[in-house]
């Protein structure tokens, strides 16, 4: 069967594409977007079946080998559509485009339906606000081989087409999970999973914790860090030394520290034994 062809950047299809990017459509709808080449490659690794994929050979850095996602999505029976520049320039939610657009069922997941292992490294992340931070901190975990991603309260969801390019599609490699704070600490308990909680009032270094068991590392919203209730529910509250005239670190990158202090910690005891 042959691609459907846009060439106009009035098809009502694209207007349906960028009412993707508001989050009550998405909601409503249960679908998200996934723009970018490598975002939709990992995607597809990860399982993750599209509805559709637009694509624009125009846009594309290398078109004879990207294509061959296109090819890959049409085999699994998944609509393919072909689209002129100009009309997927108009649909595309981020400048620069490389010719590669999907629609793809929402990331829909409470922590009851997490599944981790008896020494699981998760993160929690508390009220944060940027889809560019949570991205970010979406493709640390990744790296750090964390087993699950956890939005208390959150603030944005996981299908935010910014939170989905910032993490360069590792919020679908990485299980994620959205709840309320007290659930998500409930989950923790569960699960036996210790709780430590990043905090400027403390005087215990982040180095100087134990995180070769299970432990979930927890940052707070941009302005105003973890809720007391986190800070209580925490068995360490840990800080990372500043010697300079700001007085936070980027959350992202407070989390990203502390989350490869436990990668050091856990492979020099993995070497041990």
């Amino acid at each position: 069967m042959p691609d459907l062809l846009i060439s106009s950047p009035a098809n009502p299809r694209l207007k349906s594409l960028t009412a993707l990017r508001r989050r009550r459509t998405r909601e409503e709808l249960g679908r998200t977007l996934v723009e970018g080449f490598e975002e939709l490659s990992l995607a597809l690794d990860a399982g993750v079946l599209p509805e559709s994929v637009y694509y624009c050979p125009e846009l594309m850095l290398d078109a004879p080998s990207q294509l061959a996602v296109v090819e890959r999505a049409r085999a699994d029976g998944v609509e393919t559509v072909q689209v002129s520049r100009v009309a997927f320039e108009k649909a595309a939610y981020r400048e620069g485009p490389d010719g590669f657009l999907a629609v793809v069922p929402a990331l829909v997941r409470r922590c009851a339906d997490l599944e981790v292992g008896p020494r699981a490294l998760t993160v929690l992340c508390e009220g944060v606000e940027k889809p560019g931070n949570l991205g970010a901190m979406l493709r640390t975990a990744d790296a750090a081989g964390a087993e699950a991603v956890i939005a208390a309260d959150p603030v944005t969801d996981w299908g935010n087409p910014n939170l989905v390019r910032s993490s360069k599609g590792t919020v679908f490699s990485v299980p994620v999970a959205s709840d309320p704070t007290g659930e998500a600490l409930r989950w923790l308990d569960e699960q036996g999973i210790a709780l430590v909680a990043t905090t400027p009032d403390t005087d215990l270094d982040y180095t100087d914790v134990d995180y070769t068991g299970p432990v979930a590392i927890a940052v707070g919203a941009e302005k105003y860090g973890l809720t007391e209730q986190v800070l209580r529910h925490a068995a360490y509250r840990v800080r990372i030394p500043m010697v300079g005239r700001a007085n936070s670190l980027n959350v992202a990158t407070s989390a990203a520290i502390v989350i490869y202090e436990a990668v050091r910690q856990r492979r020099r005891s993995s070497q041990h034994h």
